[in-house]
């Protein structure tokens, strides 16, 4: 695309007014389902089509968002979701789930392709995956430093989107469980109840040590378009229409080059959580990055709402025509209007009379013609062809200009629709041949003396020689895991799965796209971790069809939802462990204690006294559920399933034997535990 672009969030009609009359170049929205703010208002079909033709008539696009994951009972309807935004048409369609992105690509080829940030990319490997994928654009991860942005300009081709302003959450974008786990409320199905808003202390005492300011790098808006960043994403389809109202000309102003000390003020006011935050972009996380929504807070925006309101009370004229007037004896009046390559003509049936008294004058009639006021235009140039000793009326030139900039409008609006045919579900069905048991281990120490009856063990990327060797003594399949946290670790990762490769490592477990990528490269197999969000069967299938050996089906889905599963690729699913409910790269720890006095031992306490252990590798920090996971005596209500993953964290070796033997064996937990939403799955 030419220049860059301000995205703006809309969450109902109004928004929309506020974000296409104070300047921005896109809007990005959802339907009533499927996107990932369903406690916005959001939009009927009717409010759809409503908000498109006016966005378009002003020359602004259109995202439409589907960025959730969809379940297989849902493919159906989604599938309509498609059809319809291919109708309207959407200006692209911003994504999360693989599944979807499967379906699109075989019914609607047409339409381009947004992965949302709810698909974790970290990196320039994440990046160029999708851009295989058929994606034109990427939504990176908030975390990334500036650097770290522009190393991924310089290898990937695809357009980058980055949040420049609004709330920013805890945990990697589609890596967290929190909300899912704690009330069944899934973040990545749009549900988030905003959890880690509320208390949570480290090592038992008070704090939010989950809860960051909301971030506003608004003023580094040239900076990131010199480093490549073609879209400046506002979040807040939540927020009031004056919120968008002061984010989009706050960004106007900025690349303008006249962003002041007031636009940040009524930044402030409107909405924040103690203040703002830019330490991700500047690679400077720590403790100074995290607030809460105070008092004062809330108090602040009253006073600016009735400002930023006259913002966008009325339209604005945003976009530049150029007129051509013909005034000629014996011709009827014309008027052409050009705009952004778009031009129409318009004939009027008034014919010009020869003058009685005073013959009007061309400037005049530029004055006239001139006069877009209370329209999405103004005028930039005005010809006029003016015969000799004519008269006119006022009233047939303001008819022939309201006429011309209505057809201009229409002209913007008039896009084809794009071609989608009718989704066909997947008939197969899948087959198991018998069902296996897999362990996972975050550190070597947790390798068990006896692998008999384990299929594979998955070593961590640092894993040492011995625990390859050990491993290859019990003749037990070998895998390595790569992190998820990819923040500025490309080549180190690149490094260790080399020698993890050389040690005897048959196959890469990826938990994000990545990842993958990552393993391909290296020609390595890779299989779908912890973190890949596999929702449905047509995710599973494009999984395969990218050559990925096995996948692990997300634990938000139920034991019937995953034993109904088709598709080919060998399935497996957590079974034991303390699922990591969040993956973040600001440690929430450090509020409190730095690493010498933590030493991998801390943990975080909820306004309930329950403790959610954090560990830390590679330079982020995982928070785990309080419980583990239990399903060791409910073995024979799994099916469909072709392993059995056996997730170890902060276990001790000895506490991985014993948890292995009581899957080998069906036996009942001992102490607190919890079914996972395996039984009562998430909204």
């Amino acid at each position: 695309m030419n220049g860059c672009e301000i995205l703006a969030p809309a969450g109902g009609i109004d928004s929309v007014y506020a974000a296409v009359r104070c300047g921005a170049n896109a809007v990005y929205l959802g339907s009533k389902a499927f996107n990932a703010r369903r406690n916005a208002a959001n939009f009927s079909y009717e409010e759809l089509k409503t908000a498109v033709d006016y966005c378009h008539s002003h020359g602004v696009k259109v995202y439409l968002t589907l960025n959730t994951l969809v379940n297989d009972s849902e493919l159906k309807t989604a599938s309509e979701e498609i059809e319809r935004a291919c109708s309207l048409p959407a200006d692209a369609l911003l994504l999360q789930d693989l599944g979807l992105v499967k379906i699109i690509k075989e019914i609607a080829p047409g339409m381009p392709l947004h992965a949302s940030t709810q698909m974790s990319v970290q990196s320039a490997q994440g990046v160029k995956l999708l851009e295989e994928a058929g994606f034109s654009r990427v939504v990176l991860a908030r975390e990334l430093s500036l650097d770290e942005i522009k190393e991924i300009r310089r290898q990937t081709k695809a357009e980058l989107e980055v949040f420049v302003h609004g709330a920013l959450c805890m945990c990697v974008s589609g890596q967290c469980l929190l909300s899912a786990a704690l009330g069944g409320r899934s973040g990545n199905r749009g549900l988030c109840a905003q959890p880690c808003r509320l208390p949570f202390g480290v090592n038992g005492a008070q704090g939010h040590a989950l809860s960051l300011k909301d971030m506003s790098v608004v003023e580094n808006l040239a900076q990131l378009k010199e480093a490549g960043v073609v879209s400046f994403k506002i979040e807040g389809r939540m927020k009031r229409p004056e919120y968008v109202a002061a984010a989009v000309t706050a960004c106007v102003k900025s690349l303008e080059g006249n962003y002041s000390a007031e636009l940040a003020r009524d930044l402030q006011s409107v909405f924040s959580r103690s203040g703002f935050t830019d330490g991700y972009l500047k690679g400077q996380r720590g403790p100074q990055m995290f607030g809460t929504r105070r008092r004062e807070d809330v108090q602040s925006a009253a006073p600016v709402l009735k400002k930023l309101e006259n913002l966008y009370d009325k339209e604005t004229p945003l976009i530049p025509v150029d007129f051509a007037l013909t005034c000629v004896e014996n011709e009827p009046l014309s008027l052409g209007a050009g705009a952004r390559g778009k031009n129409v003509f318009i004939k009027s049936e008034v014919v010009p009379q020869t003058a009685v008294n005073r013959a009007v004058t061309a400037d005049e009639l530029k004055e006239r013609v001139a006069k877009c006021g209370g329209t999405q235009f103004y005028a930039e140039n005005v010809d006029v062809e003016l015969g000799a000793n004519l008269s006119v009326s006022a009233s047939a030139v303001n008819a022939l200009r309201r006429d011309a900039l209505q057809a201009l409008g229409s002209a913007f609006s008039d896009i084809e629709p794009v071609k989608c045919e009718k989704y066909a579900p997947s008939p197969n069905r899948h087959k198991v041949q018998g069902r296996q048991i897999k362990i996972r281990l975050f550190r070597d120490e947790q390798l068990p003396a006896n692998l008999n009856g384990i299929r594979e063990v998955i070593l961590p990327l640092d894993a040492g020689e011995k625990a390859y060797e050990k491993c290859r003594d019990a003749g037990v399949d070998i895998s390595v895991e790569i992190p998820r946290a990819f923040f500025g670790n490309d080549e180190k990762f690149r490094s260790l799965l080399l020698k993890a490769k050389q040690n005897g490592a048959a196959k890469a477990v990826a938990g994000t796209l990545d990842g993958l990528k990552l393993a391909f490269d290296e020609k390595m197999p890779a299989g779908a971790g912890f973190g890949m969000n596999v929702f449905n069967t047509q995710a599973l299938e494009f999984l395969e069809s990218y050559g990925v050996k096995d996948a692990l089906v997300s634990p938000e889905l139920t034991l019937k939802q995953i034993s109904a599963l088709g598709g080919v690729i060998e399935r497996g699913l957590v079974a034991y462990g303390f699922l990591p409910l969040m993956l973040t790269r600001n440690c929430p720890v450090r509020t409190a204690a730095d690493c010498s006095r933590c030493k991998g031992r801390s943990h975080l306490t909820d306004r309930m006294g329950i403790d959610f252990p954090v560990i830390c590798s590679h330079g982020c920090s995982e928070l785990l559920n309080s419980r583990p996971v239990y399903l060791a005596d409910r073995l024979n209500e799994i099916h469909n399933v072709d392993y059995i993953l056996l997730y170890f964290t902060n276990e001790t070796r000895e506490e991985c034997e014993k948890i292995i033997d009581a899957y080998k064996n069906g036996k009942p937990p001992e102490g607190g535990f919890t079914r996972g939403l395996y039984y009562r799955g998430v909204e």
